[in-house]
C-alpha cells in the first residue's frame, strides 16, 4: 500500500461478506456529520439571538433543547458506527484465522517444515489481530473523509460561497501531505513487521532448543542474538512512531492554519458588514468539523498500516498451493485389505533442484510386511510422505488395488493408514487425549485396551493422575520409550489396515526396546506394513527388504539372501552391526 488512498483489493474482498455492516458504519458516521451541521446551526442561532437579539433563556430554550437532543443523537450514532465497524473487523479476523488455520492444515507438514513455526504462529495471531485497525478504523474513515466534508460544503456554499471555496481549496492539502509522509511510513512499517516476525520465530526456536543450548553452553550467545533482534525491532518501531508523530504534527498544522484562514476572512467580512453574524458563526463552527475527518484519516492510516503489512504475509500463505489437492473423492474407500504399488515415481524438492526419488518402483501386497532400508538421503522419508499423501509424485503413479491413489480424498485415505514416526509428537494434554487422537470417539476402556497392547498401561497407571495426567508440550514429562509406546497405542486404537512405521525402536534401551518390539509384532499381525528401517534388528522378521539408493530400489530380497549378494545391503550390514543404525 504505497499511499494512504490506495486500497488492497485482497483486503477489500474480505469485507464482502459483511459489506452491509461496513456500509452501516459509514452511513451512521455520515448521519453523524449531518447532525453536527444541525448542532452548529442551532448553536449559532442561539448565540446570535441572545447576544445580538437580546432574547432570554426561556425564549431560546427550545433551541437549546434541540441542541441537547442532537448531542445525544450524535453520541448514539458514534457508538453505533463504532460497534458496526467492530463487528466488521471481528468477523473478518475470525474468518481469516479460520481460513488460515484450515489452509495451513491443507498445506500439511511438507510446507510447515520449510517455515519457521514461530513466524507462522505470529502471523496467525498477531498478524490477523493487526488487521483490526484497518477494518475498524481506517476503512470506514476513508469513506467518511470523502463524504462528511462534501456534506458540510453542501450546507456552507449556499450561505457563504467564499468560505466554501476556501474549504474546498485547502482540503486537498491534507491528503497530499499524507501521501508524501505515508510512503516513508509504509516502508518502515513493513520493516517493523518483518522484524517482529523474525524476533518471534527466533524466540520460539530458543525456547524449543533450550536444552541443547544449555548443553553446549551457547544460551548466552543466543540471549545476545535475541537482544540484538529486539533492539532492531525497537529501532524500527521508533522510526515508525517518529514518522507518525511528524505526520500528526503536519496534518494538525495544515488543519489549524486552514481553519485560521477561514476565521480571518470571516472576521474581516463581518467587520465590513459583508456577512451576518449568524452565518459567519455557523461557518466558523463547521470549519474544524470539516477538517476533522481528514485529520482522523491521517491518524488512522498509521494505525492501520501494520495490518496491511501483516496482510502481505497472510495472503502469501493463503495463496500457497497445497502439495496434495483435496479434490472430491472419485473412488470409494479401499477395503480393509489391499495392495499398493509405486510405478516409476519421481519427486524433487525445491522446484526440482533437489531430486529425492528417481523412477521408484515396488509393490506391497495385501498383508505383506516390507522393510525399506538405505543410507541417509536415499529417499525413504519421501516414500513415507507420499504414502501418507503429504506430497504428490511429480511423475509416476501410486496405486491402491490397481486404482490411482489420487482418486481418493486424502482424508478418506488416511483413515486407512496408521503412522508411527521415529519421534512421535505429543501434545500438551492428558495421556488419554493424546491416545484418543487416533479415534476421537473412543471411550476410556478402548484407550486402556490399546495402551495394554502397546505395553503402556502399567507406566500410565503409575503417573500421578493415570490417564488424566498432563504430559506437557511434546511429552516433556515422559521418557523416549514411554512416548514411543503412546504412539504405538494410537496405532492400536486406530486399527488401520496399513501401517507405516518409521523405526519405532530407535534410541531405546534394550529392555524398553524388547517391549516395543513385542508390541510391534502384535501390531503387525494381519496388517499390511511398510517399515522405514534404520536398524537391521527390525528387518529380520519382514517378508521382504527393499534397499534404496539415490531415489530408486537397487536390491530386494530377504535378509539372508541379501547378505549373500555383493551390494549396498551387505555394505550396510558390515558397516552397522546388529543394533547399529542403518
Amino acid at each position: 500500500m504505497g499511499s494512504p488512498l490506495k486500497l488492497d483489493r485482497r483486503l477489500l474482498n474480505q469485507a464482502r461478506a459483511v459489506r452491509w455492516a461496513l456500509a452501516l458504519a459509514v452511513a451512521l458516521g455520515l448521519v453523524g456529520g449531518i447532525v453536527i451541521v444541525g448542532q452548529a446551526r442551532l448553536l449559532s442561532r442561539v448565540v446570535a439571538q441572545v447576544f445580538l437579539g437580546g432574547e432570554t433563556l426561556r425564549q431560546v430554550a427550545p433551541w437549546l433543547l434541540g441542541f441537547l437532543l442532537l448531542s445525544l443523537l450524535r453520541a448514539c450514532l458514534t457508538w453505533s458506527s463504532e460497534a458496526s465497524a467492530s463487528h466488521v473487523a471481528g468477523h473478518i479476523k475470525h474468518d481469516l484465522r479460520t481460513r488460515l488455520t484450515a489452509h495451513l492444515l491443507a498445506l500439511g507438514p511438507a510446507y510447515a517444515r520449510g517455515e519457521r513455526s514461530g513466524e507462522l504462529s505470529n502471523t496467525l495471531l498477531e498478524g490477523v489481530e493487526a488487521l483490526d485497525a484497518y477494518f475498524r478504523q481506517y476503512l470506514p474513515q476513508l469513506a467518511l473523509a470523502a463524504l462528511v466534508p462534501l456534506t458540510v460544503l453542501l450546507f456552507v456554499f449556499p450561505l457563504d460561497w467564499v468560505s466554501g471555496l476556501i474549504l474546498l481549496l485547502t482540503a486537498p492539502l491534507i491528503p497530499v501531505f499524507m501521501v508524501l509522509i505515508g510512503s516513508q511510513a509504509d516502508a518502515l512499517t513493513r520493516r517493523q513487521w518483518t522484524s517482529l516476525s523474525r524476533m518471534s520465530a527466533h524466540f520460539l526456536d530458543v525456547l524449543q532448543g533450550l536444552t541443547t543450548l544449555k548443553l553446549f553452553a551457547r544460551s548466552r550467545e543466543h540471549f545476545r542474538t535475541i537482544a540484538r533482534i529486539s533492539d532492531q525491532f525497537r529501532g524500527t518501531t521508533m522510526g515508525v512512531l517518529r514518522v507518525a508523530f511528524l505526520s500528526a504534527l503536519v496534518l494538525e498544522m495544515v488543519a489549524t492554519i486552514s481553519t485560521a484562514v477561514v476565521a480571518v476572512q470571516i472576521g474581516l467580512r463581518l467587520l465590513y458588514g459583508q456577512l451576518s453574524f449568524e452565518q459567519g458563526f455557523f461557518v466558523l463552527l463547521l470549519a474544524p468539523e470539516f477538517y476533522l475527518p481528514l485529520r482522523l484519516l491521517g491518524a488512522r492510516f498509521h494505525s492501520g498500516m501494520e495490518g496491511v503489512a501483516a496482510a502481505q504475509r497472510i495472503f502469501e500463505i493463503l495463496e500457497a498451493e497445497p502439495k496434495v489437492k483435496a479434490e472430491a473423492q472419485v473412488l470409494p474407500a479401499p477395503p480393509l485389505s489391499f495392495g499398493l504399488s509405486f510405478q516409476d515415481v519421481y519427486y524433487s524438492y525445491e522446484e526440482e533442484r533437489r531430486p529425492a526419488l528417481a523412477g521408484l518402483s515396488f509393490e506391497l501386497a495385501a498383508g505383506e510386511k516390507v522393510a525399506l532400508v538405505g543410507p541417509s538421503g536415499a529417499g525413504k522419508s519421501t516414500v513415507a510422505y507420499l504414502l501418507l499423501r503429504f506430497l504428490e509424485p511429480d511423475r509416476g503413479v501410486i496405486t491402491v488395488d490397481g486404482s490411482s491413489l489420487r482418486n481418493l480424498s486424502p482424508t478418506t485415505w488416511r483413515e486407512r493408514v496408521a503412522w508411527v514416526p521415529q519421534n512421535p509428537y505429543l501434545f500438551h494434554g492428558t495421556v488419554a487425549d493424546n491416545i484418543r487422537l487416533a479415534h476421537p470417539g473412543a471411550g476410556l476402556s478402548e484407550i486402556e485396551n490399546a495402551a495394554r497392547q502397546a505395553h503402556a498401561h502399567d507406566f500410565i497407571e503409575a503417573l500421578p493422575h493415570g490417564y488424566e495426567t498432563l504430559i506437557g508440550e511434546r511429552g516433556a514429562r515422559l521418557s523416549g520409550g514411554e512416548a514411543q509406546r503412546l504412539a504405538l497405542a494410537r496405532a492400536f486404537l486406530k486399527d488401520a489396515p496399513l501401517l507405516v512405521l518409521d523405526e519405532a525402536t530407535a534410541n531405546l534401551d534394550p529392555e524398553i526396546e524388547a517391549l516395543v518390539q513385542e508390541a510391534m509384532a502384535r501390531l503387525l499381525d494381519g496388517r499390511t506394513a511398510l517399515l522405514i528401517a534404520h536398524r537391521l534388528t527390525t528387518v529380520y522378521r519382514t517378508d521382504r527388504i527393499l534397499v534404496m539408493d539415490q531415489g530408486r530400489i537397487v536390491q530386494k530380497g530377504t535378509h539372508a539372501a541379501l547378505l549373500q549378494q555383493e551390494g549396498l545391503y551387505r555394505q550396510l550390514a558390515m558397516a552397522y552391526r546388529p543394533g547399529g543404525v542403518v
